[in-house]
């Protein structure tokens, strides 16, 4: 399965095109593309430009978890660093 990520323009935060086609923060609320149609909702997604950055597909599976090669790259993305993470996102807690 495939999810749609990239960057929110007014924050930089990490976000996933959620089913209602609006972005969320939460992976675990994105929408799944079978790898058919994600192309075709990868490109409508990059055409957002007013809303997003660096909009691409990542692998992920149901419930929430990155997937693939990439798993550890995304899961680092989305929580923040994972040296000191008084200072990164996690300081925050729970979103």
């Amino acid at each position: 399965m495939k999810a749609i990520t990239g960057n929110r323009l007014t924050d930089g935060v990490v976000v996933y095109l959620a089913p209602d086609g609006t972005w969320t923060e939460r992976l675990e609320k994105a929408r799944l593309f079978e790898k058919e149609e994600a192309e075709a909702a990868l490109e409508a997604a990059r055409r957002r430009v007013t809303e997003i950055a660096s909009v691409y597909l990542i692998e992920a599976e149901p419930g929430g978890k990155a997937a693939g090669r990439e798993a550890l790259r995304e899961t680092i993305r989305n929580a923040g660093p994972t040296v000191r993470p008084d200072l990164g996102k996690q300081a925050a807690g729970p979103r």
